[in-house]
């Protein structure tokens, strides 16, 4: 009888030792499966941001108003279509982006209304709180063409900041969202859903 249990122990822990080893497994190729959906997320061209805006393309835009450099801007009475812009001074991503956006305004001025709204709370070396006067700077130093707002309650971005800085969104003039995309998008893509927005509100 002793013998059949000396027998049994070593299956038994035999038994437990593959086990462990399954569930260290399966947990590893888990973490590795999560870890590669977060990174999913947010593309590379983009900043992470933190939390994410509920909205999607079909809905209707959430009303703002801001102070801009160029006056106040209105999202309820503008009548043209709007390519907004939720940005962080510190994201390189945002920085290398205003040279397209600089091209765009010039493009599309009189048919396409463009606004850059500051979302998060760090400055441009993000080492301290963002200011009226950091957004300026950020203006001056990447010669910003077109108007940008300093948002200290981020109310913007709230409503519109999805995954990652910049975030881009379109919307029509009945203010409906078209389009909305993180990251840095190149000029012939943001082009493409510009004149389809575009076209559609002058019946071209």
């Amino acid at each position: 009888m002793s013998r059949a249990v000396s027998r049994k122990a070593p299956d038994r822990r035999k038994l437990i030792g593959i086990t462990t080893i399954v569930v260290i497994v399966v947990a590893v190729i888990v973490a590795v499966g999560l870890s590669s959906r977060q990174n999913a997320i947010v593309p590379q061209n983009a900043t992470k941001a933190v939390g994410s805006a509920s909205i999607k393309v079909g809905d209707t835009a959430p009303e703002f108003s801001v102070q801009t450099n160029a006056g106040p801007f209105d999202l309820a009475s503008v009548s043209t279509p709007v390519l907004l812009e939720v940005f962080a001074t510190w994201c390189p991503h945002c920085q290398r982006e205003t040279s397209v956006l600089n091209a765009i305004a010039a493009k599309y001025q009189g048919k396409l209304a463009i606004v850059a709204v500051s979302g998060d709370a760090f400055n441009m070396d993000h080492n301290g709180p963002e200011s009226l006067a950091d957004v300026n700077t950020f203006g001056a130093t990447y010669n910003v063409r077109y108007p940008i707002a300093f948002d200290p309650d981020l109310k913007v971005a709230q409503a519109y900041l999805k995954d990652g800085f910049p975030t881009l969104v379109l919307i029509s003039h009945d203010k409906k969202i078209t389009w909305m995309q993180d990251g840095e998008v190149p000029p012939a893509a943001l082009e493409s859903a510009i004149k389809g927005v575009v076209g559609s509100s002058t019946g071209t």
